[in-house]
């Protein structure tokens, strides 16, 4: 009897952690965002390196504060853009893929401060 309530235990914890897991797995990759690229224009309200992924709260000239995910931690880094990159009230300029319920949130492909290009996702830049 033992044994079963602890084998019981177990896979409750398993699927808890499983279910716990599908959100953040459905928002990771692609599928979530537009195929069309946007172009944001803003100031840098704030900047977070922790993980899952990096992320910049950007706001735009109508005050509409946007999140800005950026690529995984190690393709951040391979970009330039480190947690010194970017600071509140810089000038900065995004490319990316909109939310596709149409929220004041999308993923860069490219950021662009002072005249740099930080391109997270260079294989995905779509041409002018």
């Amino acid at each position: 009897m033992q044994i079963r309530a602890r084998t019981l235990s177990s896979v409750m914890l398993a699927a808890a952690l499983a279910l716990g897991t599908m959100p953040a797995l459905a928002h990771h990759g692609w599928s979530w965002a537009e195929g069309e690229q946007t172009t944001l224009e803003g100031t840098v309200e704030s900047v977070s390196m922790s993980p899952p992924h990096p992320t910049l709260q950007v706001r735009d000239a109508q005050g509409t504060v946007w999140q800005v995910d950026l690529g995984n931690p190690n393709q951040t880094a391979r970009s330039g853009f480190t947690a010194d990159t970017a600071e509140p009230g810089d000038a900065i300029t995004v490319i990316g893929n909109r939310n596709q319920d149409q929220s004041a949130h999308m993923k860069a492909v490219r950021i662009v401060i002072d005249g740099q290009n930080y391109d997270m996702y260079p294989e995905r830049i779509q041409a002018d």
